[in-house]
């Protein structure tokens, strides 16, 4: 047997090699891809060589019979019995190697045919070493090899045509039909290689979400799915909302003077977590009456006031806030005080209320009724200048402009004035009472973006309730310094107390339910 091995660039030119120099018998017995091309090892029987494969393609072969007559010929009589069975034998192996044979030759005529007669054979011959040679060359893109598959051709048309020679004479050896088989085994598992390298990858289509969104069942299902989701939605709060009964419900049996303290504590404006950490600390076998003067004392414990009074104090004071919480009244109500402690010389008042029509023009009234001198500053540069020139004030009290709740524009302009000038400010936040709890906490936020010295409780005289004012200070911790309970000047305006605010809160707690007998009253003196 001889074995030699082959480079070339592709598969396809590697073939032609293999067949021009070993000829059409030769057997495939590896293949792999190296650098710079591929490499096949190639192979034929030691008696065969390429003159005398060519010769033998190029010979017609003898009919079986004329051979087997020729090998019987010497044989004796006495075994003319076996040479019949011999002859049997050899003429079905002959039939064998015809279809064998016949096969092949189709392959190399569906090669010779070219791509006119691909379509038609494809199905057929799928694996046959035309399908490689045509897709090798169709994948090849250099010039020099548009012209080398013409003489390859040309070749492969000769072999063809004496492989069909070979066909029509129905004579074949063992030893071919072994080559045959070998050889169609080698090229079978070479295509199969070259096909599973040469399969691309698939692709992934961008626009299946698109026709995904765009079907209209999707669509459909979308909206059950949102309308099953809402329900759940509904279903889940009802059952929140039957749960949180069913827990109070306990509360009650369990506990019934906690849940009265509760109920009174929210009755009053107190938020519900506040309510409930106050009444875990009154002891269940407390009386009634005793347990509620106990709770609010201990409610008053939380509130927490400023240590220094304003007037004694003196310095530069602002008053933020909210349009329309009461912050002129106020102004004028301090300086009174201050004037009639410490003199008018003492006393200045400044305002930067300058969006409103005519809105200066109450303050500088006051001012010329107390005898304070009243200045006007539009912007932070002349509130600046304003303040250095009233320095000497013992008390300058500055009425800023009245803003939402979400317009820190002067707090911000404040906050300037006391990084640059050096200028100590102490910031006091008006908070009306009448106001809902969920709003004075929205108002603390927003002006905590400055420091914050403490804050004013206003129009205690037009509330209904006080406890959303005591819930917010106390959940804040934000001190209370006055509490101006009217509109006198300066008479309403009172110096915090947390007894004097719980007293209030359960005085008008006691209003609003003296026409309802389920709830207690009780007198909140002494404390």
């Amino acid at each position: 047997m001889k074995i030699k091995r082959f480079f070339a660039k592709d598969m396809r030119t590697a073939l032609l090699q293999v067949k021009e120099e070993l000829g059409s018998e030769a057997v495939i017995m590896s293949n792999k891809k190296v650098a710079g091309g591929v490499e096949i090892v190639a192979a034929i029987d030691g008696e065969s060589s390429p003159s005398t494969a060519s010769q033998r393609l190029n010979k017609p072969q003898q009919p079986a019979q004329s051979q087997y007559t020729q090998m019987a010929a010497p044989a004796a009589p006495a075994g003319r019995r076996q040479l019949d069975d011999d002859k049997v034998s050899l003429q079905t192996s002959a039939e064998g190697g015809r279809s064998m044979t016949k096969r092949f030759a189709n392959m190399l005529k569906q090669y010779s045919h070219g791509a006119d007669d691909e379509p038609q054979h494809r199905a057929e011959n799928e694996d046959s070493l035309s399908a490689l040679l045509n897709r090798q060359s169709s994948t090849g893109h250099k010039p020099h090899s548009n012209h080398q598959p013409h003489s390859n051709r040309q070749s492969l048309g000769n072999q063809q045509s004496s492989g069909n020679h070979q066909s029509s004479g129905n004579q074949q050896s063992h030893g071919s039909l072994d080559s045959a088989f070998a050889r169609e085994t080698g090229l079978s598992k070479l295509i199969a290689e070259d096909r599973r390298v040469e399969r691309p990858t698939p692709r992934l289509d961008p626009t299946r979400y698109d026709r995904g969104r765009e079907n209209p069942q999707s669509k459909g299902s979308d909206a059950e799915m949102e309308t099953m989701r809402e329900e759940m939605t509904s279903i889940r709060r009802l059952l929140e909302h039957q749960v949180s009964g069913l827990m109070w419900q306990e509360v009650e049996r369990r506990e019934p003077l906690r849940a009265m303290l509760i109920k009174r504590l929210e009755r009053m404006g107190v938020s519900a977590e506040l309510a409930d950490q106050m009444a875990c600390y009154i002891p269940e076998d407390t009386k009634p009456a005793r347990a509620w003067k106990a709770l609010l004392a201990l409610v008053a414990d939380q509130i927490s006031v400023t240590q220094k009074d304003i007037l004694k104090r003196g310095g530069i004071v602002a008053l933020l806030g909210p349009t329309g919480v009461g912050k002129t009244t106020t102004v004028a109500k301090l300086a009174a005080r201050a004037a009639m402690e410490y003199g008018a010389d003492n006393v200045a008042l400044v305002t930067t209320d300058t969006y409103r029509i005519g809105a200066h023009e109450q303050l500088s009234i006051y001012g010329r009724i107390m005898g304070c001198p009243v200045r006007v500053a539009k912007d932070s540069s002349e509130l600046a200048d304003v303040i250095y020139q009233l320095r000497n004030r013992r008390l300058i009290l500055v009425d800023t402009a009245g803003m939402g709740q979400r317009d820190v524009r002067l707090s911000e302009q404040l906050d300037t004035l006391m990084q640059e000038s050096g200028s100590v400010i102490n910031s006091y936040l008006v908070l009306p009472a009448t106001a809902q709890r969920k709003v004075l906490q929205e108002t603390i936020e927003h002006f905590r973006r400055i420091p914050l010295s403490g804050c004013i409780l206003t129009k205690l005289d037009e509330s209904l309730s006080l406890g959303e004012f005591i819930s917010v200070v106390i959940q804040n911790a934000l001190p209370v310094a006055y509490i101006a309970n009217g509109q006198r000047v300066p008479e309403d305006i009172v110096i915090a107390q947390p007894k004097y605010m719980i007293a209030k809160a359960n005085e008008l707690l006691e209003k609003s339910t003296e026409n309802e007998p389920h709830y207690w009253n009780s007198d909140s003196e002494g404390l």
